[in-house]
C-alpha cells in the first residue's frame, strides 16, 4: 500500500515501498489517495517501474489513512471514487484495479453499489474484503455479499477475508469468485497457498514439519540481514529516481531485523504449542544471535521450551 502523494513527489521511502523483483511476477503495486489527479500520475509512476497492475486501496480502515479521504473513506464517496478510476484509467495502459471492503459500516455497506461503479469506470477487476470498515479485522467476513458481487459484474470479482486454513481458500473458491486474497493467513502459515494448490490438484496437503517452521524463521532472519547488501545489478526494480541510489547496512540493521521478526512473529506463532511463550520470547531478544538461539531453542524444545539454549540443534 504505497501514498500517491509519495510517489508523485518522489520520496525516497515511499518509491521503496514500491521495489519489486522480476520472479515476483505478476507485479500489483497498491497505491492510496483521493485526488484523482494525483492518483493518476501515481499510477503512472507505477506504470514507469514496470509493474503488470496498478492497485487502488479502497479497504483501509485505519484513520491516519481514512481522513485523508483515502482509503476505505472513499466508499463514502462512490461517484468521486469512480473519478478516481476513470482518471487513472485514461492515464495507464496497465489494468487498474480495486480493492474494497463491504462497506464503511452496517448502514452504508455498498460495495455492490460501489463495484459496478468502478466497473463503469473502467476497472479492469474488483477484490472484496467481506467487512466493514467499522469491523476492522473483527468478526466475520460476509462472503454471501462476496458472491453476490461476483455474480453481478461482468469483470472478475476476488474474494478476501477469514482464509486462514487452505480448506477456507478451497470453499471460498468454490463461491463464484475469480479467485480468493490470503492476506493474514499467510503470515499465520506461508505455506497456505501451496496447501491450497495441492488441494486444487486432488492431492493431500503437504504437511510442514516443526523444523521446517524453525528453518523458515532463521532463513528470514538471514535474507533480512542481507537486505541491499551483495545484490547483483538489476536485482530490483525502482524508480528511476532510485537506480543509483545505494544504502549499506545501517548501525541500526540489527535492531530492524529484531523488529521485522518480532512484526512476524505476533502472527506466525499462532496456533503453535506454547507458540506465546515464543512470541514472548522474540519481544525480548537482544541481539540478532540472541534471536536466532531463541528460535532454535523453541523448535529443538517444542513444549519444554526454555529460553536457555538447547543441548543440540538441526539448525
Amino acid at each position: 500500500m504505497v501514498s500517491s502523494e509519495g510517489l508523485v513527489r518522489g520520496i525516497d521511502r515511499t518509491l521503496e515501498y514500491a521495489e519489486y523483483t522480476e520472479p515476483e511476477r505478476p507485479i500489483s503495486i497498491q497505491i492510496f489517495g483521493g485526488d484523482p489527479d494525483k492518483m493518476a500520475a501515481a499510477a503512472q509512476v507505477v506504470e514507469g517501474m514496470g509493474a503488470d497492475i496498478v492497485d487502488v486501496n479502497m479497504g483501509c480502515p485505519v484513520p491516519k489513512i481514512a481522513k485523508h479521504h483515502a482509503g476505505c473513506s472513499l466508499m463514502r464517496e462512490p461517484a468521486h471514487a469512480a473519478t478516481v478510476i476513470a482518471a487513472m484509467t485514461k492515464a495507464v495502459k496497465i489494468p487498474v484495479t480495486v480493492k474494497m471492503r463491504a462497506g464503511w459500516n452496517d448502514a452504508e455497506k455498498n460495495a455492490s453499489t460501489l463495484a459496478r461503479m468502478v466497473q463503469d469506470a473502467g476497472a479492469a477487476a474488483v477484490a472484496v474484503h467481506g467487512r466493514t470498515a467499522a469491523q476492522s479485522y473483527s468478526g466475520w467476513a460476509d462472503w454471501d455479499l462476496v458472491a453476490r458481487i461476483a455474480d453481478e459484474l461482468t469483470i472478475p470479482v476476488f474474494g478476501s477475508g477469514d482464509c486462514i486454513e487452505p480448506e477456507h481458500v478451497m470453499e471460498r473458491l468454490g463461491s463464484g469468485v475469480e479467485g480468493v486474497l490470503v492476506g493474514r493467513g499467510v503470515l499465520r502459515n506461508p505455506w497456505i497457498l501451496s496447501q491450497a494448490a495441492d488441494l486444487a490438484a486432488g492431492r493431500t496437503p503437504r504437511v510442514v514439519t516443526r523444523a521446517e517452521r524453525g528453518q523458515f524463521l532463521l532463513d528470514y532472519v538471514d535474507l533480512l540481514l542481507t537486505e541491499r547488501i551483495r545484490e547483483p545489478q538489476g536485482f530490483r526494480h525502482t524508480a528511476a529516481d532510485l537506480a543509483q541510489v545505494f544504502r549499506p547496512a545501517h548501525p541500526g540493521h540489527a535492531r530492524w531485523v529484531i523488529n521485522k521478526v518480532r512484526a512476524l512473529g505476533s502472527w506466525y506463532t499462532k496456533g503453535l504449542e506454547s507458540g506465546s511463550h515464543l512470541r514472548t520470547a522474540i519481544n525480548g531478544a537482544e541481539s540478532v544471535d540472541h534471536l536466532r538461539e531463541i528460535i532454535s531453542t523453541f523448535f529443538c524444545a517444542g513444549a519444554d521450551f526454555d529460553p536457555s539454549p538447547c543441548a543440540a540443534s538441526s539448525f
